[in-house]
């Protein structure tokens, strides 16, 4: 149960108006220090939008009808997709303009003009990516009419709402920022939609910070060392999304029914990793039959094996730091960089259910914040035709017109991170204006950028670039350092003597993924929704298919390069070798259509099997969620069962533990000896928590916050402590040898050598994270008692597996007595597993009584990292909630009004609303909504309506 008791109660005008005085007294008693004689209940109301009567809206061409649930969950009704776009802005801008305005600040890189000066840094990295001139590029060159029209329908609707909207009565936040700065909110574009889609494709970038954390690991472990901590894609055990099929060697398209040929059923093996700090670079590993590896960027003496040196372990070091801190400072709407990045979706064909057609179930994992990343909505025209084709309902992004996830009255789709390799960092040999490639110098392409500061003066940046994308380098001062021992020659005084970073990102090319998302809305089968996905090509989702008819699918989709290495290090930039040679077609892409198993599961495992030809990544997720999705819809249908709405709500709260499986026999089997009879009771009673543990995370448990205490405390001692300062938490200190020390511990006069070194990283980017690499990594040596990684320095050191577990198990006894309490059986998952719900703004840094104002929580949650229930958590940074299901939906496709669907939040994103979090609750315990969608449905379930007019 959450531990939140200020959630909506279903009398909401009393309940609001109770919470409304009680603000007003706080308020006035804090005038004295802060916004609080600013602040009324006037104030905290004027933003709340009309939702019944009659409202005119300029530039409609007829009536539109909108009508709100009892959640106030907007359906809207229109006789031409302009109006009805023109009336989705009007609709999102009341219930989320301030969320808007700061999305189109983020991906302008204009920050700063609404919170000042300590935003410049991010404002300065986003403008150097260049997001809104992109933006700009594929609103003028790539998209169609079509879509530009509904883009400025969209913006029409939202600028009519500011028209009369200004101040206190768009939201409070903007209350407190016209106390402050006198900030006033300019007119929406369509330009400032298609940019959200960067910050959409940038938090689902793919492998960048692995390829970060692999060459910052580089300083302190081995090659062989970091192979161990990146291990292999399980194909044996955890199944990959389509199973078989192969690409035509005639047609160069994938078959899902083909057989690979001979000679031509390998992937192309990994390249080996460059030599870093006089280490050899890495043999390439052997492809399957048909491709051979790709050898490794240095020779195996570890010197450059072409044009200069990449073997620059300090200057390489101290830049990637830098670069790593930024990205952390760059705001993760959708959630911390790492393995939590991902989504369940599932589909199973009617064979198999109890309706006798699919169900599509789809959650979304991303990083918490209030309000929801998603907006919940239906737009239909009132008669579908050629000009009027919408009648869909789903997720939409407040900011952008549609339906990201959802169905339509044909179909149903859903979306899960495929984390297709698209970024590569490469190294660049500089000088103070040119850039060398192919042994000659080019110069950079070059544009001024002014940031705008809020109480401050403009900031003017320059922005460089090469032909592989911007020099990030520039936008860091510790960044400058890169490649600076480095043995280049030519000069660069800007650069000192080495290297500057530039980033090459699909991305940053002008794209129609804007198209793509429309025409998902209007798909009517199978072969308009693969049309469809061949468009979606930034970010690249793995999208699965269900249609009233009974057909059920899976199509990859994206704009995904293909490289000559494995884009799992920073490459040479000057060597013609590392560019990338072009990108795969949609026709080379995996999809299937009705497979015979008669399901389909993506939850971020590997695509393809080994013998697909093409290279999507190296960085799969490690399939323990999707095997446990596939495990589960096999115990339900063996033996002629079927599969029911709720049993599809219930596979999506399933908190079943793998790790848990696969350790807590070995942590049983120890025989606890601590240093005195008590401590040794102390440990063991805790250990006795685990005997008949079923596995299951769930909040109330004991066992499970003992045992994710353990693991917690297994991966810091065997892991978490051996690795680089820059990938361990912030502030988390260890006195380790000096880098390049291969002394003894002590000196001859018996002085220690050790220094005092602490962690750099932020606690939700840290590592070791948790996740199911980490699960792949401790299997490999659970077996191998007496491997290395089990050995610890010190004194009280471990010397095998077993006393190190011994020692995990009773620093987690201690570590969860502090938090929790000495009673064992008082402990619950729950309690250290909590979920808050925090203000993307003002409520992480304004004042206090703000914050307090905007935010919500705790909740005490189930689940758990690379459960199907992915309450995610990271464990070198803390037990807190970083992750979560965002939403989740089950769409019956044999009758789409007994469709389910859940939010995190609520609608409004306005404090105080009686929806800005009134679907919390149900959500924390596994409750879905109803979803009516026919037009009698949506009018049975009626609670408010508003008439738009011309």
């Amino acid at each position: 149960m959450p531990a939140n008791k200020t959630g909506p109660s279903g009398k909401k005008k009393k309940g609001r108006r109770a919470r409304l005085l009680v603000i007003t007294v706080v308020l006035l008693l804090v005038a004295g220090i802060g916004f609080g004689a600013y602040w009324s209940v006037s104030t905290v109301r004027a933003s709340f939008p009309e939702t019944s009567g009659t409202l005119q809206l300029k530039g409609l061409g007829g009536q539109v009808k909108v009508a709100r649930d009892d959640h106030g969950i907007p359906q809207i009704y229109a006789d031409s997709a302009e109006d009805l776009f023109r009336a989705q802005g009007f609709v999102q801008a009341q219930d989320r303009f301030w969320e808007m305005d700061v999305r189109r600040h983020l991906t302008a890189g204009r920050l700063s003009e609404m919170f000042g000066d300590g935003q410049v840094e991010t404002d300065a990295f986003i403008r150097t990516m260049g997001w809104r001139k992109v933006a700009q590029e594929e609103y003028d060159t790539k998209l169609s009419a079509t879509t530009k029209k509904y883009l400025q329908a969209y913006s029409d609707g939202v600028n009519a709402y500011l028209k009369d909207h200004q101040g206190k009565s768009l939201s409070v936040e903007y209350a407190a920022l016209e106390f402050e700065n006198e900030y006033k909110p300019e007119k929406w574009t369509p330009v400032d939609s298609v940019a959200w889609l960067k910050a959409m494709a940038w938090d689902l970038r793919g492998n960048l910070q692995s390829e970060i954390d692999r060459s910052l690991a580089s300083t302190r472990l081995s090659p062989r060392q970091i192979e161990q901590l990146y291990p292999a894609y399980p194909y044996g055990r955890n199944k990959p999304i389509v199973e078989g099929g192969a690409v035509d060697p005639a047609t160069k398209e994938f078959d899902p029914k083909a057989t690979p040929t001979e000679g031509q059923t390998g992937q192309t093996g990994q390249a080996g990793q460059n030599g870093r700090n006089g280490q050899p670079g890495g043999t390439g590993t052997a492809g399957t039959p048909g491709a051979n590896g790709t050898p490794g960027a240095q020779n195996n003496n570890g010197t450059p094996a072409t044009g200069g040196g990449a073997g620059a372990a300090g200057g390489l070091r101290s830049g990637l730091t830098a670069l790593s801190g930024t990205l952390d400072k760059i705001p993760a709407l959708l959630g911390p960089s790492g393995n939590g990045i991902g989504s369940n979706s599932w589909v199973v064909s009617g064979q198999y259910t109890t309706t006798g057609k699919p169900l599509l179930a789809n959650d979304p994992h991303l990083a918490p914040q209030l309000p929801s990343l998603w907006y919940q909505m239906g737009l239909h025209c009132t008669k579908t035709s050629a000009a009027c084709p919408f009648d869909v309902a789903g997720y939409t992004f407040a900011g952008m017109p549609g339906v990201v996830i959802g169905h339509n009255q044909d179909i149903a789709w859903g979306m899960t991170n495929l984390g297709a390799d698209v970024t590569d960092l490469y190294l660049e040999k500089v000088t103070s204006d040119s850039y060398l490639y192919d042994n000659k110098q080019v110069p950079f392409a070059t544009r001024k950028e002014t940031i705008k500061v809020a109480g401050g003066g403009d900031r003017t940046i320059t922005v460089r670039s090469t032909r592989n994308g911007p020099v990030v380098s520039d936008r860091n001062s510790e960044l400058g350092k890169v490649g600076q021992d480095a043995p280049v020659k030519d000069p660069a005084p800007d650069r000192a003597e080495g290297y500057a970073v530039s980033l090459r990102w699909t991305a940053l090319d002008a794209g129609r993924t804007m198209d793509a998302l429309l025409d998902l809305n209007r798909a009517t089968d199978f072969a308009s929704f693969r049309k469809a996905a061949a468009g979606f090509e930034v970010p690249s989702q793995n999208l699965i298919y269900a249609d009233t008819k009974g057909n059920i699918g899976y199509q990859a989709p994206g704009r995904i390069p293909v490289r000559k290495g494995d884009g799992r290090m920073p490459a040479p930039g000057w060597d013609p070798a590392f560019q990338w040679t072009g990108f795969l077609k949609p026709g080379e892409l995996p999809w299937e259509l009705n497979p015979k198993r008669g399901y389909i599961v993506t939850a971020n495992q590997a695509v393809t099997d080994k013998k697909y030809p093409h290279a999507l990544t190296g960085d799969w997720g490690y399939g323990a969620r999707s095997q446990r999705i596939n495990d589960l819809i096999q115990s339900k249908i063996k033996d002629g069962g079927k599969i029911s709405t709720d049993d599809m709500q219930k596979m999506q709260m399933d908190n079943s533990s793998e790790i848990a499986k696969l350790l807590t026999p070995y942590l049983l089997k120890i025989n606890i000896k601590a240093e005195n009879e008590r401590e040794t009771k102390y440990v063991r009673e805790a250990q006795k928590l685990l005997e008949g543990w079923d596995y299951n995370q769930e909040a109330d448990s004991a066992a499970a916050a003992y045992f994710n205490a353990v693991w917690r405390n297994t991966l810091k001692l065997a892991f978490g402590n051996k690795l680089p300062k820059e990938l361990r938490v912030k502030g988390q200190c260890l006195r380790v040898r000096p880098a390049n020390d291969a002394g003894p511990q002590e000196d001859l006069d018996g002085n220690t050598r050790l220094v005092r070194e602490c962690g750099e990283r932020d606690p939700d980017s840290a590592q070791p994270d948790g996740g199911d690499r980490w699960f792949e990594v401790v299997r490999g040596i659970l077996d191998k008692p007496n491997d290395d990684w089990w050995k610890t320095g010190g004194r009280a050191g471990a010397g095998n597996r077993d006393e190190l577990l011994a020692r995990a198990m009773k620093d987690a006894r201690w570590e969860l007595t502090s938090k929790l309490g000495k009673d064992v059986n008082s402990w619950s998952w729950g309690r250290l597993h909590q979920l808050n719900l925090k203000n993307q703004t003002l409520g992480k840094d304004g004042p206090g009584i703000v914050r307090w104002m905007l935010n919500r929580g705790p909740w005490n949650l189930a689940g758990g990292e690379a459960t199907v229930n992915a309450a995610g958590w990271n464990a070198a940074g803390g037990y807190d909630v970083i992750w979560v299901p965002s939403m989740r939906m089950v769409v019956n496709l044999a009758d789409l009004d007994k469709s389910r669907w859940i939010n995190l939040t609520g609608a409004s994103g306005h404090a105080y609303n009686a929806h800005y979090y009134d679907q919390t609750d149900k959500w924390a315990k596994g409750e879905l909504l109803p979803w009516a969608f026919s037009p009698d449905a949506v009018k049975k379930g009626t609670d408010a309506e508003l008439t738009l007019k011309p």
